[in-house]
């Protein structure tokens, strides 16, 4: 049987597909643990049925989709089809519907001489109970939160170990999950940039070299509530003035550590929060990211400073309080290279860049699997919107990415 062409127009079509069955006015509803996705995951197996692929759903709800090859060897080619409500018709989707055009490509050629399997992770939004990246998180031995995670619940008061048990999966047992990466060799993934700098510089694809770490922390400054009408200014002792100043001082932080550092504060509560009083007590949420661990700690470092000073300043007192982090995940530099391979081919030219948002990408190389993902440009840098796009044309170049990185790594392997 002669060689099938890859399609990459084709993908483009499935993905207008699934999005008129699982979407609506407002955006992409494929949340995870809900009908809507399951409806995702059952259209999904349609796609792979007609290739002859081994089927397999993990301890943690991850379906596996397996090519078996001359080696037990295995790439590993992954992605979500789980949006966040009123979401985009690209984020995560695009990674699986590429996938399965590549496993078209290489099925119709013959058994390859490694295995080549196509995962789609369970819950990388984390939407429904505010724990992203569950499915990989699992595979990669890494989460170790089973205790907290049975207290969640999502907004309708239903509990996370229930929704869990309704789709099969044991909250417990999902470590069990593990022995997915027994014989995984590699790991590559494309995904939709999700910020402006491809399009910035008119680019369509870029390699993505690791994904930032992060620090989060809350912050409370503590003054004193006075009357706004009888308090001179200059014997305030206003905490919202001291949390003001760090919050433009993070921007500073940020540009001197340079090579796409990001400081955000992204929340503000003060009381007694009435406009008659000075603010006794402001808290602010602030995070923190960046791909270099030295850097990250500088950056901390230096918002602990400064908001040192500015309490100061403002005769306040400042506590820190951390909430989350993590470190930085660098991906493999001979994948990295291959993958500049393939965008320069398909695109003529290309760029490295890191990846603020976490993906599951980030869970495997956890592991110690070798990884690698490609960015395709996002027009406007928005997702997790209805906005979300990306240009056919790049969606079917991305796709040829994908293609010709995955048969540099199976040669690579082989």
């Amino acid at each position: 049987m002669p060689a099938v062409a890859l399609e990459p127009s084709r993908t483009v079509e499935e993905l207008e597909e699934l999005r008129e069955l699982t979407g609506d006015e407002e955006g992409a509803q494929r949340v995870a643990w809900t009908d809507t996705w399951i409806r995702a995951r059952e259209w999904l197996s349609g796609k792979l049925e007609p290739l002859g692929v081994d089927e397999e759903t993990d301890e943690a709800g991850n379906q596996w989709f397996t090519l078996a090859g001359e080696s037990e060897q295995a790439l590993l080619i992954g992605g979500h089809i789980d949006s966040v409500p009123n979401g985009g018709w690209l984020d995560g989707a695009l990674n699986l519907l590429a996938g399965v055009e590549v496993l078209r490509r290489i099925a119709e050629e013959g058994r390859p001489p490694v295995t080549v399997r196509l995962v789609n992770w369970a819950d990388e939004e984390g939407a429904r109970f505010g724990r992203s990246l569950f499915g990989s998180s699992a595979v990669a031995g890494s989460m170790a939160d089973q205790d907290e995670l049975r207290g969640r619940r999502d907004p309708d008061g239903n509990p996370l170990p229930d929704a869990l048990a309704r789709h099969g999966v044991d909250l417990d047992g999902a470590l069990a999950a593990r022995r997915q990466l027994e014989n995984a060799a590699a790991y590559l993934e494309l995904h939709i940039e999700q910020g402006q700098v491809l399009e910035s510089m008119d680019f369509p694809l870029g390699v993505v070299l690791g994904t930032f770490g992060v620090e989060r922390h809350q912050i409370t400054f503590r003054g004193q509530a006075a009357h706004a009408g009888s308090t001179p200014m200059d014997k305030r002792r206003d905490a919202l003035a001291a949390a003001a100043k760090l919050a433009l001082e993070i921007r500073e932080i940020a540009k001197r550590a340079g090579e796409g550092a990001v400081c955000t504060m992204g929340s503000c509560v003060t009381r007694p929060g009435i406009v008659t009083s000075v603010v006794e007590t402001c808290t602010v949420l602030l995070d923190q990211r960046h791909l270099d661990a030295g850097k990250l700690a500088a950056m901390l470092a230096d918002a602990q400073e400064a908001s040192e000073r500015f309490a100061d300043e403002e005769d306040v007192s400042v506590e820190w309080d951390k909430v989350w982090s993590i470190e930085p995940i660098l991906f493999d530099d001979a994948l990295i290279e291959l993958a500049d391979d393939a965008v320069h081919e398909v695109a003529g030219t290309s760029h490295r860049l890191p990846s603020g948002p976490l993906h599951d990408a980030a869970e495997v190389a956890r592991a110690g699997i070798p990884t690698v993902m490609l960015f395709v440009q996002s027009l406007n840098g928005l997702s997790h919107t209805k906005l979300e796009d990306t240009r056919a044309e790049h969606i079917e170049l991305s796709v040829e990415a994908l293609d010709r990185l995955t048969s540099k790594t199976i040669a690579k392997l082989s």
